[in-house]
């Protein structure tokens, strides 16, 4: 008889939203990561966090007109002194403030803008236009990492991070979930993170997740997202399953906790399913 088939192991860690550490080239070179950035709101201190954490940097239609947005130095206050004293003001207190503002936008440039245009304003910076009306945004971004993973002779595919993608329009976050879910079998690893969440696709398997308790918050869940039912064992979680069917018709596990003395969650799944934890606003 056939023995049966070991379940793949995969190793998962949040190195992106993590404060960058001295290069350490004793560990081996590391994979590269892509930011998409999509149209979506997000925080000044997330970007920088996982601007400066990527090697690739694009932005899919409008994402580019809230780069650019956020960029823009805060308009004056309503009751702002007027005449002579607003001058001198702007004179003294707002030159410094300016120059880091033109800086900012040097080092916020991105490599690429691509999509249809229908999001983007005139004032965007340079883009690829690409009318394919059967691919969204998104998809777009993925294909022309592609074609500079082949151009450049990767060897290993890019770690994309999607800043987006789960907040804003219904249809628009299901779209983020199935088009990640159909990539989970291409070798990439795809998160997607919003100020308040991170979350990714795990295939069935063995999975172990590092947990930084300094970036992530105590809430997390499993959700069986694209399947019918999964079968669910974790470790180090708060409420833990042990063989439990996981399914939109019975059990899902959301508002489940981290652990504090934990720094791995297991979990080992029998179909895909997507793993979500809280972010910690206060850290990143």
């Amino acid at each position: 008889m056939a023995s049966e088939e070991s379940p793949p192991v995969y190793y998962w860690s949040l190195r992106f939203l993590q404060p960058a550490p001295p290069r350490d080239e004793s560990q081996g070179p590391r994979s590269k990561t892509a930011l998409i950035i999509l149209n979506q709101p997000f925080s000044k201190c997330l970007l920088r966090r996982l601007w400066h954490a990527s090697d690739w940097h694009c932005c899919a239609d409008g994402g580019a007109n809230r780069l650019h947005d956020l960029l823009l130095p805060p308009p004056p206050l309503p009751d702002a002194p007027t005449g002579w004293i607003a001058r001198l003001a702007s004179w003294v207190f707002m030159r410094a403030p300016l120059r880091r503002t033109e800086v900012e936008e040097e080092d916020y440039l991105p490599d690429l803008i691509k999509g249809d245009l229908d999001s983007l304003r005139e004032d965007g910076v340079p883009v690829v236009q690409d009318d394919d009306q059967d691919s969204t945004d998104l998809t777009k971004c993925i294909r022309s990492l592609q074609e500079k993973e082949e151009a450049d002779g990767a060897d290993t595919p890019y770690d994309v991070v999607l800043l987006g993608g789960l907040s804003g329009r219904l249809d628009q976050t299901v779209h983020t979930l199935s088009y990640l879910h159909k990539l989970r079998k291409s070798g990439r690893r795809i998160f997607a993170v919003t100020d308040d969440n991170v979350g990714w696709v795990l295939d069935e398997g063995k999975h172990h997740i590092s947990i930084d308790h300094s970036i992530l918050g105590q809430t997390c869940g499993l959700l069986p997202v694209g399947v019918d039912s999964t079968v669910l064992t974790t470790r180090g979680l708060r409420w833990n399953l042990t063989k439990e069917t996981s399914g939109f018709d019975g059990l899902v596990s959301t508002s489940n906790h981290l652990v504090p003395e934990e720094d791995t969650v297991f979990v080992e799944t029998s179909r895909p399913i997507w793993w979500v934890a809280e972010l910690r606003r206060e850290n990143i």
